[in-house]
């Protein structure tokens, strides 16, 4: 099949939509399909990558390193005929996926929407009226479902919200997979040699954006608390962001160090990362508005348990007592997490090998297959349909 693949963040910005994407992208390929990305313009980024179709953009003004799509792109149109696509998949409702909205209807295919993020507890970048924008993008999420003609959740509660807001389209629940075979070892002193982490500290990981919704300041105070009871630790957060600055100023005023205690890395490429996850001891998450937390099962294909707060889209990530703890949204309980689960050692290893199996569960490889059965199955019906109105045209023209 020719799939186009429509989204409002690629490479080489990070993030949950763009690992997804590529992902899905990597493992649909080796399945023999191809797979086009019509995706923004970045600022200094050049390379140029095989299928995928780039529109003009400009910086965001709330956050730089994301850029907003101009949603023209001259010859589109025609591009977009010469590939003579079978169904496009859209990663946003907004100016890309309206793009794609534009295109699957007027060739008439079938068309996937992921709902990857819960929209409406992004408000906070708009600067005014934010319980207006609140309800507003809402609305305006709803109908851009019922346009579609399939929907993939990445996890069941956002299922479950898009039944509450009385969706139509079908939903089905897929996941991000990890590409299992590239955890299958890492180095475990990277972190060490790279940051000079003392050897004997424990690691706590965190991997993500460093933006409000992450919650991490709530992540650097209950990380104080653990380092009051336990000296030898270190919180390592792999990111990048327009809170880090804020974020450093922060450690700092609680007189913790930039170097032992909470060390920033920056955004590392993916193999670094892998060594990143294989050098730390424990992952922890604080994060309330995730839909999924690929980084979790990333982390988990490392063996590394996971302290994390309960809330939407980790919940069905990680299984309380079983491969990770999940906790209130409470200071004192997830630093009492993270203590407890550093002095148990029957306890760590229990999690650990149960962290690891969790994320076999859900390789890369199994979920591109339960897409590949929904894209064939669309692509099917929309056939049918179309022999069917050809049919009907020529029953009317004889």
């Amino acid at each position: 099949m020719k799939i186009g693949i429509f989204t409002d963040s690629y490479k080489p910005y990070t993030s949950g939509v763009v690992t997804s994407i590529a992902t899905f992208r990597q493992e649909l390929t080796r399945m023999g399909h191809d797979i086009y990305v019509f995706a923004p313009s970045y600022p200094h980024y050049n390379e140029k990558e095989d299928r995928v179709y780039r529109f003009f953009s400009f910086p965001s003004p709330t956050n730089p390193d994301y850029t907003l799509a101009i949603p023209v792109h001259p010859g589109m149109n025609l591009l977009v005929k010469k590939i003579d696509l079978d169904l496009i998949h859209v990663h946003s409702p907004f100016t890309m996926g309206r793009v794609g909205l534009h295109y699957a209807r007027r060739y008439r295919l079938p068309l996937v929407f992921t709902y990857h993020t819960m929209y409406d507890q992004y408000v906070h970048y708009v600067p005014v009226a934010q319980e207006l924008a609140k309800e507003v993008t809402i609305k305006y999420s709803n109908n851009f479902c019922n346009q579609c003609d399939h929907i993939i959740a990445p996890g069941t509660e956002v299922k479950e919200m898009l039944n509450r807001h009385d969706i139509r389209t079908p939903i089905s629940v897929i996941p991000t997979g990890v590409p299992i075979e590239k955890f299958n070892g890492g180095d475990s002193s990277w972190l060490n040699r790279n940051f000079h982490i003392p050897l004997d500290n424990k690691v706590l990981l965190f991997v993500g954006r460093l933006t409000k919704e992450k919650n991490l300041e709530f992540l650097i105070q209950a990380f104080a608390q653990v380092k009051a009871k336990n000296s030898a630790c270190t919180l390592v957060l792999t990111a990048q962001g327009p809170l880090e600055a804020q974020l450093k100023k922060l450690v700092q005023e609680m007189g913790l160090s930039l170097e032992h205690d909470v060390v920033f890395t920056g955004a590392l490429p993916f193999d670094d990362l892998i060594n990143v996850y294989y050098s730390a001891d424990l992952f922890v998450f604080s994060s309330v508005t995730e839909t999924q937390g690929l980084v979790l099962i990333e982390a988990m294909a490392a063996g590394l348990p996971v302290v994390a707060v309960r809330a939407n889209g980790v919940n069905d990530m990680v299984d309380n007592k079983i491969d990770g703890i999940l906790t209130g949204y409470d200071q004192d309980e997830f630093a009492g997490a993270i203590c407890q689960v550093l002095a148990d050692d029957a306890m760590y290893q229990s999690l650990k090998l149960n962290a690891r199996r969790k994320a076999e569960s859900l390789s890369s490889a199994n979920m591109a297959q339960k897409l590949e059965d929904i894209y064939l199955t669309l692509n099917h019906s929309s056939r049918r349909r179309h022999h069917r109105l050809l049919d009907v045209g020529s029953w009317f023209g004889s």
